[in-house]
């Protein structure tokens, strides 16, 4: 019995030991931190979910993504959540795709590289305005996603987090030209901005055309961190910049450049965008007609909230048709509300009348603010349409560009509106200016008169 007795205490003994040890090698496993919360604490909390960006939905584009990325939300705001981009959504993106990468936004926001979806427009690059993740990160979440996006579990190799390789270190491809005969291209040739900075330049060049040119399509490919890039035209054009001279809004310590912020004061814009790459048709039957032996301003901003100098550098084609296919030359709108004063912490919606002293029918429409747009809608004013709400866009980064079949028939008198719904989050009335602090209202479009 004493045998017995002893030899159970034994067992049982040995058994316990054997599942203190058990549990005790277990402890370090759980004290693992899961592969999303190192996305969290490494990636999304330090670069994204910042102030202005992903932050809250207090933020003022938060109307433009509807995301908030900070702990203890981000996980429930991008598992297989739908995007808000047309373009994602409708090739069956989510923001995070179990098992899928290719299929989730999340994952595409964060190349610098855009070939590997396609060239698609799925808007810009994050981390906006900074400095892109390393290689390694990318990499980290790319095999979390493939292992099925869990948010508990170690599924990916920790120690991609520390790889410190660059992610772009594809060249910048250059734009194709149109083929001889078919049109025109315009470039921007690199350039540097500074860490911390804005930079806003302009470089009137000649189109190369020696007779009217009939456009029918933009092509535009700009470098990664650019707000927007525009072709002016001139109201006077006796009051010119000189050729190839590069010009720029600010000076190296922030300030304003004087001279070129009078010569500003001469432009008409003719075309433009803020996406880094963009492909857009007129209307079938239609074409801007440019004058022989024309010059633009070529004017491109870009914003570096980075820690080191980034590069500038932009492609525009100008696509041709022949006269006999344009049944109506096109023309610009360009309706600004320059008048603006928004108060701070809260909402406030602006809106302004412009009116036509002809018959038009517009063709196409887009808008253009900056960050505390919330919501872009343009009214019809006057007529039996008054009041109706033609163009609506809640993305101020990449504004829709509507074109309309059948256009929009206005009579002398009558005209547009805009109605613009700003959110002001900061603690300072902003008004109408030219930095991303400042902001904007403007109309843009085209039509043609009756």
């Amino acid at each position: 019995m004493r045998y017995t007795i002893f030899t159970t205490l034994a067992i049982a003994t040995v058994f316990c030991l054997s599942l203190m040890n058990a549990c005790s090698k277990q402890d370090p496993v759980d004290s693992v931190i899961s592969s999303f919360d190192l996305i969290q604490d490494k990636i999304l909390t330090k670069s994204c979910a910042v102030q202005g960006c992903h932050f809250s939905e207090n933020d003022g584009s938060f109307a433009q993504h509807g995301l908030v990325l900070t702990k203890g939300k981000a996980y429930n705001n991008l598992y297989e959540i739908e995007p808000k981009n047309n373009e994602a959504r409708a090739d069956g993106l989510k923001l995070i795709k179990a098992f899928n990468s290719l299929q989730s936004l999340f994952f595409h926001k964060l190349n610098s590289d855009n070939s590997h979806h396609g060239g698609k427009n799925y808007g810009s690059v994050m981390p906006l305005g900074n400095e892109p993740l390393y290689a390694g990160q990318i990499e980290f979440i790319r095999r979390w996603i493939e292992a099925g996006a869990p948010e508990k579990g170690n599924v990916a190799d920790a120690s991609l987090l520390d790889d410190t390789t660059p992610s772009n270190t594809k060249p910048f491809e250059a734009l194709a030209a149109p083929a001889a005969g078919n049109g025109y291209q315009m470039k921007l040739d690199k350039f540097d901005v500074a860490p911390n900075f804005e930079r806003e330049l302009f470089v009137r060049k000649p189109l190369g055309n020696t007779e009217t040119a009939y456009i029918n399509r933009i092509q535009i490919k700009m470098r990664p961190g650019s707000h927007h890039f525009i072709l002016y035209g001139f109201r006077n054009p006796e009051n010119l910049a000189p050729l190839n001279q590069v010009r720029d809004l600010r000076n190296p310590d922030g300030s304003l450049n004087i001279v070129t912020f009078q010569q500003m004061g001469n432009h008409i814009f003719n075309f433009g965008g803020s996406e880094a790459n963009m492909d857009y048709t007129f209307p079938e039957g239609t074409a801007v007609a440019i004058a022989p032996n024309a010059t633009f301003d070529m004017n491109s901003h870009y914003f570096n909230k980075g820690t080191s100098a980034i590069p500038g550098e932009v492609y525009i084609n100008l696509y041709t048709t022949n006269k006999a296919n344009v049944k109506n030359t096109l023309k610009v709108l360009d309706l600004a509300n320059n008048n603006l004063t928004i108060p701070p912490k809260q909402k406030t919606v602006i809106s302004k009348s412009f009116t036509f002293d002809k018959n038009i029918k517009v063709a196409m429409l887009f808008s253009h603010t900056h960050k505390m747009g919330e919501k872009f809608e343009i009214l019809i004013k006057g007529g039996s349409r008054d009041g109706e709400v033609v163009y609506t866009s809640t993305n101020w980064e990449h504004p829709e560009k509507i074109n309309y079949t059948p256009y929009i028939s206005l009579k002398k008198g009558e005209g547009l509106t805009s109605r613009i719904t700003y959110n002001n989050t900061t603690d300072k009335t902003v008004r109408f200016g030219l930095t991303t602090e400042d902001e904007m209202g403007i109309i843009f479009g085209y039509y043609f008169e009756e």
